[in-house]
């Protein structure tokens, strides 16, 4: 077996040229026998095989410097670097992550999980070298889709002044270009970095600009001329006129020819890009045929490419996406928007039935909150499907275009809360810190599936910003008991008693309701409210409470800093209430990989923790000394 000779990085280096086929087919087989049984990122990472490959056969690691962008299509570069074993555990938690992380291994460069990012991340590795006088090469690697973030281009910007060289790799899994046009261009570049065309150009203009007064005309028309000559040639030239020297296409699956082409791009002194062609899902009937199914895969059979688990019952997103289609069809101003995640977020189907008010903007989550503000400001009622995690990125249009100017967009943000194996970058655990700072935003999140109904329908009329926020997985379906109308800003108060009140921010409501019923068995009375409102605050309903109650109690799964328990606690304290607050969240930390009920028992967002905690805080109120010990 080929695979058991890499050990450590630069181990691929010992192979033959007839081996590397053989090693390329193993790593396939690998990766699909493993993600059938881990689930994780098949499709992008059957596709970039062989590139990773040359890579690792141009490049010496740790030494060289390889930055991933996205870092989901990274698992043929773990193996490389001698991580076979920890694919027994990939992405489950103190496993092996599904991205890059440099405490994970020397090798990865740079933590990525969001996208866009890996050519400003690179370029800032050239100006370390280049100031510390060192001799490495760096290579970002970016998907054609990643392409679509504004950042890559303001990063190409930039890169376009280099003096020294930066790799930047283009996988393009989505474009096809003509045999000829092919041929002509890898001859040219071949010509164009050749050493002695680099020295004679180099030469050339030198002599040029010594003449006088027209030294630098002379030199200017000839580029003029040069530059149209290559238009009718080389694809690329984009990245030409930038400054950036194009390389490519290349076959992303001929070994060979990308370890050619990858050598030829280090002898350049400037930033050069090189693009490459693959096909996602190679090597895996069912992934090329479907390769955003395999995107990110659930555990599957290998002969049939199904999921093992049984279909679940409608998710949170399921039911944001049927109702906001029932609303399409009798309002024709309801649009939609999504950043390259039209399945994800739920889109799919209103893209089906509404095509010319569906917009898939691409990986430009900046862009299309700003869209969704023009929208919004001519009329319309856009709806900008996005996770958590990727909201972030959008912060800014958030406040300056939307929340400014007051208008009615509506957020739906998906992925709220712990998501599990994906790990730090794509948690949703900060959306209720950073969006309630915002003036102007309303946020509400549903207890269970009938509130996420009633409140996507509130959310689509609202005239203002608003921001829907739910979780992954299956809806909740119990409290169906308990379904009063949607009153803005006001919570839903669904027990009331005496002593401690609980008060929850969405899909927290189980765990709530839990922790109420252990209380309950113990002896303690504690009354329920469903705080539906993050922000406005329902201050009316906390100060109705302080009568009957010592204890207020926040459950949010959000990160405490900014949360929905320091609003309430920030109240309380300014208000002068007569009560004390307990906030249980996410603490002040990055929360790593792995299974959500696991993550939450870490984190203390677990019932038999709570229970304990608020145990202890009210024995201490009321000075029960024996109950304390």
């Amino acid at each position: 077996m080929l695979l058991e000779k890499i050990q450590k990085e630069n181990d691929i280096k010992q192979l033959n040229v007839e081996e590397l086929e053989g090693l390329a087919a193993e790593i396939r087989e690998f990766l699909i026998e493993k993600i059938s049984v881990t689930g994780g990122h098949l499709a992008s990472n059957l596709g970039v095989v062989e590139l990773t490959m040359a890579l690792h056969l141009a490049f010496d690691l740790p030494h060289d410097k390889l930055i991933w962008d996205v870092g989901h299509q990274s698992y043929t570069h773990k193996l490389l670097t001698g991580r076979r074993e920890g694919f027994e555990d990939l992405r489950k938690y103190g496993g092996m992550s599904g991205f890059p992380k440099r405490k994970e291994s020397a090798c990865d460069a740079f933590d990525t999980g969001h996208s866009s990012t890996s050519i400003s991340a690179g370029l800032g590795y050239v100006a370390a070298r280049d100031i510390k006088e060192e001799k490495h090469s760096v290579v970002s690697i970016i998907g054609d889709g990643a392409m679509t973030g504004g950042m890559a281009y303001e990063a190409l910007n930039n890169a376009s002044r280099l003096k020294s060289n930066f790799i930047i790799v283009l996988n393009d899994n989505n474009m096809s270009i003509s045999e000829n046009v092919g041929g002509m261009s890898r001859y040219l570049n071949g010509l164009r970095t050749a050493q002695a065309y680099t020295g004679l150009k180099k030469s050339v203009e030198d002599t040029l600009m010594k003449i006088p007064v027209q030294g630098e005309k002379i030199l200017y028309h000839m580029k003029k001329t040069k530059s149209g000559i290559k238009q009718l040639f080389v694809p690329g030239m984009l990245f030409e006129d930038m400054g950036i020297t194009y390389l490519g296409p290349v076959d992303g699956h001929d070994i060979r020819k990308l370890y050619k082409t990858l050598n030829e791009a280090k002898r350049v002194d400037h930033a050069v890009l090189v693009h490459v062609l693959t096909q996602k899902g190679k090597g895996y009937r069912p992934a090329e045929e479907n390769p955003s199914v395999f995107h990110g895969i659930v555990p599957f059979d290998i002969a049939t490419g199904r999921p093992k688990a049984k279909a679940s019952k409608d998710s949170y997103t399921d039911i944001f996406s049927k109702v906001l289609c029932d609303i399409a069809k009798q309002d024709k101003t309801v649009t939609a928007v999504t950043a390259a995640m039209a399945d994800g977020t739920g889109l799919a189907r209103f893209a089906r039935m509404f095509p010319e008010r569906f917009f898939d903007v691409g990986i430009a989550e900046e862009h299309a909150v700003t869209f969704a503000a023009g929208m919004a400001a001519g009329g319309m009622k856009p709806v900008v499907a996005v996770y958590s995690s990727f909201l972030q990125r959008a912060f800014d249009q958030t406040i300056h275009d939307v929340c400014l100017q007051n208008l009615p967009v509506m957020l739906a943000v998906d992925r709220a809360g712990l998501v599990g194996s994906d790990g730090e970058t794509h948690q949703g655990l900060f959306d209720l810190s950073f969006l309630s700072m915002i003036p102007n935003m309303t946020i509400l999140s549903p207890k269970n599936r009938w509130e996420m109904a009633d409140m996507v329908r509130f959310a689509v009329d609202f005239e203002y910003p608003v921001a829907l926020r739910y979780p992954r997985g299956e809806a909740y379906e119990g409290m169906k008991e308990f379904r009063a109308p949607i009153e803005y800003g006001k919570s839903e108060l669904l027990y009331e008693e005496e002593g401690i009140v609980i008060l929850f921010v969405g899909h927290m409501a189980e765990l709530a309701e839990e922790v109420r019923q252990e209380l309950k068995e113990i002896g303690y009375s504690c009354s329920l409210v469903n705080a539906r409102f993050v922000k406005p605050l329902d201050t009316g309903l906390l100060e109705k409470l302080k009568g009957d109650h010592k204890l207020y109690v926040t459950i949010e799964e959000n990160v405490l800093t900014g949360g929905f328990g320091e609003q309430v606690m920030d109240y309380v304290s300014r208000a002068k209430l007569d009560v004390q607050v307990r906030c249980i969240g996410i603490p002040d930390d990055y929360v790593e990989h792995g299974n959500v009920d696991l993550l939450r028992r870490e984190v203390g967002l677990n019932k038999d923790t709570i229970v304990k905690r608020i145990i202890a805080d009210y024995c201490v109120l009321c000075n029960d000394r024996e109950r304390l010990k």
